[in-house]
């Protein structure tokens, strides 16, 4: 599922907390973003038509929650970065990373632990 960069940030405030009526989902995304109230219904309207999100009803107001989770999401993300920009390769993308000067050594423990998983 295709999610854009706007979307994707209505869709964090989901994964923190849901499910949130629409003038909740407006406060916590619209200043941060600089949006009016109606792009982020604009948003909601999308993630909901593509299966992203759920539309409920309790007292005569919409209620959104995810029907994806955020990791799902991210080994799409994921799975598309490599697909067409490592010629579905891993080791580019990982060696994009690690050339990177502020990994933390945290992640780093991180990554080998996931490595040694994978053996």
């Amino acid at each position: 599922m295709k999610i854009s960069e706007s979307e994707s940030r209505v869709m964090e405030v989901l994964w923190q907390e849901s499910p949130l009526p629409s003038g909740q989902i407006v406060k916590r995304v619209a200043p941060a973003c600089g949006w009016s109230p109606k792009t982020v219904r604009t948003l909601l309207d999308r993630l909901v038509e593509k299966g992203a999100l759920e539309r409920g009803s309790e007292n005569r107001r919409y209620l959104y929650q995810p029907l994806i989770t955020r990791q799902s999401w991210l080994r799409d993300q994921a799975g598309s970065l490599i697909e067409n920009h490592c010629d579905g390769r891993l080791a580019p993308l990982v060696a994009a990373f690690a050339d990177r000067e502020n990994i933390s050594d945290e992640d780093r423990r991180e990554i080998l632990q996931l490595l040694e998983r994978l053996k």
